[in-house]
């Protein structure tokens, strides 16, 4: 009987990997001689001899690893030690990133490579190894004969989805971000997308349900879908939602869906949604039509936005938007047009991300004037629309946005700011990233940082600035000192406003939950209200 290990490397410990349970349990069903097999889960920040040696002590004759753009560039040296340390193994790549450039894993290592979905392939590949015939006929294989690319014919979409979801798989969860898929493909032809136009199929909605009751049931930190446009079935994914709301209480459930699909009725059952329950994530990426039009992105932006504010105004969903850098056509101050427009619609997240130029993406193989990174996550690096320097202001405002807006930190002090000075968003969250980098420093000291980059700006009051950091502070953070430049009162004037605060609450009240205010009012967070959707606590 042959030993296989399949590994998962993820970019974070807190993530699980979806693939390798369900080539795993595909290895049970569809294997016609039996085999040992192990899964393997590790994440990008462990050492490469770590990884190794988990893998080493299980003595594989067969390493299957799934690849993508968060470690391939970690692979080459673990492949390369493998082959050192167990000459005998079969190493066997798939994946997203080895499906599209198997020519070159095969070239650093990979003795086979999986192109496509793989459930049914590789449960044939590791059966012909066993049995020492040829694979010529696991479909989507490629690998070298004789100093030859052999590749085989491609592999038909299997007709039913594996059920990953075992007692085994669901123990090693624990604590963990869960995914479940119950679609694979897209109807969209996003052309920076490895899904784009692609036949959509359906896991049937009994089986979608059973598996979302599993997960719901298990010791998960979040639920998240990995359907690339969940909603793009009206009426399916309203299915699911009911059945969400219904039966997932005490969970948190998280979809990437289109904004402009949702129906009133869809709309309606997620203003009954638990709050905290729902996360969805839209991908707006631009406002820039001649952008969308070259990405091939097809988008009722209006409606979008009305269906977006329609949701935030039940305030019981938590909504991250999306957008990319570095479009074809989109300019730094295009950018910062789309960029202004997605902020004020005032979602809960808004992820400024930057074009990657992946393989097997059709912005990849036809527009050849984008100059990217030639290792992976194959990031743009200038186009004819978008110079470094250009690219480099904006990493300035996401790491301002990221330290802040997206943390849910100084909310209410960003808000006046922008109120007093009129700044665009895109500006002033520049502005903030070049005059303070975070890079690890204290929250106190980037506190103070921030109010002193604030305070320095046009029309902004001192005083109305500091109560307002106050009540952030307040609000975001529990149990922490209140950094000194913020303290106003003197011990008398807190210890009122304690009595005062208990009183209210019913319960004692730590001194770090009160403050005193500029104009002398007092404040107090009660620190058992935490916001399920925003992730702060009540502020009175």
């Amino acid at each position: 009987m042959s030993k296989t290990v399949i590994l998962a490397i993820n970019s974070k410990y807190i993530h699980s990997s979806l693939a390798v349970w369900q080539l795993a349990e595909s290895i049970s069903q569809y294997s016609r001689i039996q085999h040992s097999v192990e899964v393997i889960e590790t994440s990008i920040n462990q050492d490469d001899d770590e990884i190794i040696s988990q893998i080493v002590a299980h003595k594989p004759d067969i390493i299957g690893i799934s690849t993508y753009i968060w470690n391939a560039s970690k692979l080459l040296n673990i492949i390369k030690n493998l082959h050192n340390q167990l000459p005998e193994a079969v190493l066997v790549l798939g994946g997203p990133e080895a499906s599209f450039n198997a020519e070159y894993w095969i070239d650093n290592g990979a003795n086979f490579v999986i192109c496509g979905e793989g459930e049914e392939s590789f449960p044939m590949l590791i059966d012909a190894l066993e049995a020492g015939v040829s694979p010529e006929c696991v479909p989507g294989l490629h690998w070298r004969e004789s100093g030859k690319i052999c590749i085989n014919a491609e592999a038909e979409p299997p007709d039913s989805f594996i059920d990953p979801f075992t007692e085994t798989m669901l123990a090693a969860l624990k604590g963990k971000i869960a995914y479940i898929e119950t679609s694979r493909g897209c109807p969209f032809r996003c052309a920076f997308c490895l899904s784009g136009d692609s036949e959509v199929r359906f896991l049937p909605l009994y089986a979608a349900k059973e598996q979302i009751r599993k997960l719901s049931r298990a010791d998960v930190r979040i639920i998240k879908f990995v359907d690339r446009t969940f909603n793009c079935d009206t009426k399916r994914a309203y299915e699911l939602f009911k059945y969400v709301i219904e039966t997932g209480e005490g969970n948190h459930f998280h979809f990437e869906v289109s904004a402009d699909l949702f129906d009133d009725v869809t709309l309606s059952l997620l203003e009954a949604a638990p709050p905290g329950m729902i996360q969805l994530e839209a991908g707006l990426q631009s406002f820039f039509k001649p952008a969308l039009k070259a990405s091939h992105r097809q988008a009722n932006l209006q409606k979008a936005i009305k269906n977006i504010r329609t949701i935030l105004s039940g305030g019981n969903i938590h909504i991250h938007l999306d957008l990319i850098a570095g479009l074809p056509y989109e300019t730094l101050s295009d950018f910062q047009d789309s960029f202004d427009q997605a902020y004020e619609i005032g979602g809960h997240k808004l992820q400024l991300g930057f074009l990657k130029m992946l393989h097997g993406s059709a912005l990849r193989r036809n527009e050849k004037s984008i100059i990217f990174s030639q290792a992976p996550p194959y990031e743009i690096e200038c186009s004819p629309w978008m110079s470094a320097s250009d690219l480099k202001a904006l990493k300035q405002i996401e790491g301002a946005l990221q330290s802040t807006y997206n943390k849910g930190h100084f909310l209410s002090a960003i808000k006046y700011t922008l109120s007093a000075t009129r700044m665009r968003p895109s500006h002033f969250y520049y502005a903030l990233g070049v005059a303070v980098q975070k890079n690890g420093m204290p929250l106190d000291v980037y506190a103070e940082r921030v109010y002193d980059f604030c305070v320095s700006l046009r029309c902004v009051s001192k005083d109305a600035l500091i109560d307002c950091m106050i009540c952030d502070w307040l609000g975001m953070v529990k149990g922490t000192n209140m950094p000194y430049f913020l303290k106003i009162a003197d011990k008398s004037q807190l210890n009122l406003a304690r009595e005062k605060a208990e009183m209210a609450l019913g319960r004692k009240v730590r001194r770090r939950e009160v403050a005193i205010l500029s104009c002398g009012k007092s404040v107090f967070v009660d620190s058992d209200d935490l916001d399920l959707v925003t992730g702060l606590y009540r502020i009175y």
